[in-house]
């Protein structure tokens, strides 16, 4: 006989007169002038258990002693729940079942917390508890929606002739822009593999052998400070292809976000995605992977203020900044601008100065700065309502841009205007090739196999800090799931490339000569992507951190409370690695 007819997800009015065996956790109890009624749960839902004493008081004072969380197994008849007692709420809300029979599987001691208080209880020791934790619908239906979106992913690349292929976990540290996690080797004392942050160069690899269209869903790692959007172990879709170009990938991905959004998700969205280039993103929304689910862009004053009696505006367009700002729907108090102030600051603006519409007039302490053409000019420019509130920054390009994206995102946050509902795609392109160092000298702002734009090629090493780059961002409302883009497959571009970026041919061989080697064997054009799927899921989830989309989640100092590691080791283990501890002075 099986252990269970049925889960307690399924049964329905349609059920009546079943004769079911059922298994799961007792979610609570309730005792109804002598009639007990006990909630079975298990993943796929909850059924209603009835314990009569008039049909059998032994079951009845069995079931009486069950403790919450305690595994069960009852054998009983289904029945109708009595007229105005169903349960529309559930989909077994029409039905109870008769308990006839009662064996406890597992007795439980009392949890540290009941699922149904998860949301009251602190993070660490949700984390610490997570096989209780996961026990609730949110978390489970979020490690299903992960599941079956993983699913829609790998059918649509297998039906489009990619070849799932794994690469190696342990291999060789490379400079990928974060910290590498090192594992000693026993056999070659002295020597480390690291854990890899991408398979970049395995892939490219791949596409040197000829594999043509390669995918993988793989873990990768990286030793870095983590916030809610970042893990030390990670999971991300990575791909590659031969003989295509940017719009083959973007084509690509598109089909793959349509079928999930549709299959999945529920919420059809339309290819092709919005395009828009890094420099405009930045001109309009102040951020690289701008939120488009909203208005409220950045418009530019530094005419304005160069030409005002207003010396923080015009000292800083006189000294090649910007003077920039936002309109926000509302009006805001004293102390809420002042907290507002307070937060541009977090970002590097030395203030924040603003202008209220009332009247059709522009209310401030600084309005006497300005005449009253420029006021209206201001007020123009913004289209400007009666009830709205202008917040401007003057400072550096770099500074003004990053404080008032930032500025423009929180305020969406407070005025509700980052609908959760909506799923705003948005390909950001030709990104710079290379961004400053403190010393201004050039650095990869992808990785230095990223390819130049052909147009921007004759400026590689008079003016590298002006050149983009073909690589690409898939953006989802304000949040980067990936990047990607075209490889170099020429060696001479590539030599080029490490020139600007002083490596030296000794330096290369070190670093990154076994990949240098293959690509001198007949390497074809090719371009790839990689996307973080937990961002991805904890977005379609309704989710604020991807920790609620891992089934085991670390902490932002990468420790987990379950296991309680990293943790030591003994010396024998230490020994025989060749590895001596330096203790602390």
């Amino acid at each position: 006989m099986p252990l269970r007819t049925h889960t307690c997800g399924e049964l329905t009015g349609e059920s009546e007169g079943l004769k079911v065996t059922l298994c799961g956790w007792v979610e609570n109890r309730r005792d109804h002038g002598g009639v007990l009624f006990v909630d079975l749960r298990d993943r796929y839902g909850r059924t209603q258990v009835l314990f009569n004493p008039r049909d059998e008081q032994a079951l009845y004072e069995q079931a009486c002693g069950l403790g919450g969380e305690t595994v069960v197994k009852i054998e009983g008849t289904v029945r109708r729940r009595p007229e105005g007692m169903a349960n529309p709420e559930l989909p077994t809300g029409e039905i109870e079942v008769h308990c006839e029979t009662l064996a406890v599987l597992s007795k439980a001691d009392t949890p540290p917390f009941e699922p149904a208080q998860a949301d009251s209880v602190s993070d660490l020791k949700r984390m610490k508890y997570r096989y209780i934790d996961m026990r609730r619908a949110r978390v489970m239906n979020n490690l299903i929606l992960r599941h079956r979106i993983f699913k829609e992913i790998r059918d649509y690349f297998d039906e489009k002739g990619f070849i799932e292929v794994e690469t190696p976990f342990l291999t060789k540290s490379t400079p990928e822009g974060a910290r590498d996690y090192l594992v000693p080797s026993r056999t070659y004392p002295g020597r480390f593999y690291a854990l890899p942050q991408s398979p970049q160069m395995f892939k490219q690899l791949l596409m040197v052998g000829g594999l043509d269209r390669y995918f993988q869903i793989v873990r990768c790692f990286r030793d870095e400070d983590l916030r809610a959007d970042r893990q030390p172990e990670f999971t991300q879709l990575d791909l590659e292809m031969s003989f295509v170009n940017e719009e083959d990938i973007h084509e690509l991905l598109e089909g793959m976000v349509a079928r999930f959004m549709e299959n999945v998700v529920g919420r059809p969205v339309t290819p092709p995605f919005p395009r828009m280039p890094y420099a405009e993103a930045l001109d309009r929304y102040g951020s690289d992977k701008p939120d488009t689910r909203f208005a409220m862009e950045l418009v530019d004053l530094t005419d304005i203020g160069a030409s005002c009696e207003f010396k923080v505006f015009s000292s800083v367009a006189g000294s090649g900044g910007l003077v920039r700002g936002i309109c926000a729907p509302r009006q805001f108090s004293r102390k809420e601008i002042d907290k507002l102030t307070d937060y541009v600051k977090e970002f590097g603006a030395k203030g924040l100065v603003w202008f209220k519409v009332e009247k059709g007039e522009l209310a401030s302490s600084t309005a006497k700065f300005f005449t009253p053409e420029q006021l209206a000019e201001i007020r123009t420019r913004y289209d400007a309502k009666d009830g709205d509130t202008i917040f401007i920054v003057a400072d550096t390009r770099k500074t003004c841009l990053a404080a008032l994206g930032e500025l423009r995102v929180h305020l969406g946050g407070l005025l509700g205007l980052r609908d959760k509902s909506k799923y705003n795609y948005l390909w950001v392109v030709q990104p710079p090739l290379f961004e400053p160092n403190d010393d201004g000298s050039p650095t990869p702002t992808h990785h230095p196999f990223t390819s130049p734009h052909a147009d921007d090629l004759d400026m590689l090493e008079e003016k590298p800090l002006e050149v983009r780059s073909l690589a690409y961002d898939l953006v989802l409302n304000g949040v980067e799931l990936g990047s990607g883009s075209v490889r170099i497959h020429d060696s001479q571009v590539q030599s080029r490339v490490f020139s600007v970026l002083g490596i030296e041919e000794k330096e290369a061989q070190a670093r990154f000569g076994f990949f240098l080697e293959a690509l001198r064997y007949g390497t074809p054009p090719h371009a790839g992507f990689a996307m973080g799927l937990a961002r991805l899921v904890a977005i379609l989830a309704g989710e604020d951190s991807i920790r609620e989309v891992i089934a085991f989640p670390k902490t932002t100092s990468a420790a987990c409370p379950l296991t309680d590691s990293p943790s030591e080791v003994d010396e024998a283990q230490l020994a025989e690695l060749k590895l001596q501890l330096k203790k602390d002075s």
